[in-house]
């Protein structure tokens, strides 16, 4: 079989080489990409929206330049109301004859939720106030986060703590340890009757005005 062979100029360099440096090869973004597929039917309704009590969590997620990032998807984790971390199965019920997702059956508190980002990096969940978990006496009420997205080659894990706390958070194991601008990250703040913002930023912003959220490791 013939082999395939280059042809070179007497100078060593292949026929057809540009003369000049070759431009960079296009970034490509690393995926996979979660807003496909991830998502179920009711998964930002961990609470009725309409239901007494419930509130609001909302926000954008953004990149270390402050640019919003359109496919993340959040895990939202919480302590039920006696404090228990187990929570109730059903977020993701099927029919058992079709297979449809169902989703939650409107009863149950599951204590946990999962949402896509929008176009323009928001998101918003519908929840029950924060309970500090059974067995952590110091806690303050939080929520687990669990954050996907584009560039990640391993999730992110934070936490989301609300203001009608404040005296908790010199005891909070977690706060107590952070300097009061990096603790003030993971700090939901007011933004109407039931409503929470809650932004998170993937990296600290180049010239410094924002830190980047939070982030925690287990081991």
């Amino acid at each position: 079989m013939p082999r395939a062979t280059t042809r070179h100029d007497p100078a060593g360099t292949p026929a057809g080489a540009p003369a000049g440096p070759l431009a960079p090869t296009p970034a490509q973004t690393i995926g996979p990409f979660y807003g496909y597929a991830l998502p179920f039917p009711g998964g930002e309704q961990v609470a009725p929206a309409g239901h007494p009590g419930t509130v609001t969590v909302h926000g954008c997620v953004r990149d270390g330049e402050g640019a919003p990032v359109p496919d993340a998807l959040l895990e939202f984790w919480q302590a039920g109301p006696d404090g228990g971390r187990t929570g109730a199965p059903g977020s993701l019920r099927r029919d058992p004859a079709t297979g449809a997702v169902l989703g939650r059956n409107g009863v149950d508190f599951t204590g946990f939720g999962r949402v896509p980002t929008d176009a323009d990096g928001r998101y918003a969940v519908h929840t029950r106030p924060a309970t500090a978990p059974a067995g952590q006496p110091d806690a303050a009420p939080y929520l687990a986060v669990c954050v996907f997205a584009r560039g990640l080659l391993h999730h992110l894990f934070t936490r989301v703590y609300f203001p009608e706390h404040p005296a908790d958070r010199p005891t909070d194991p977690l706060l107590a340890r952070l300097p009061a601008a990096r603790a003030d990250t993971l700090l939901a703040r007011p933004d109407g009757p039931g409503r929470y913002r809650f932004d998170i930023r993937l990296q600290r912003s180049a010239d410094g005005a924002h830190e980047e959220t939070v982030f925690l490791a287990y081991r």
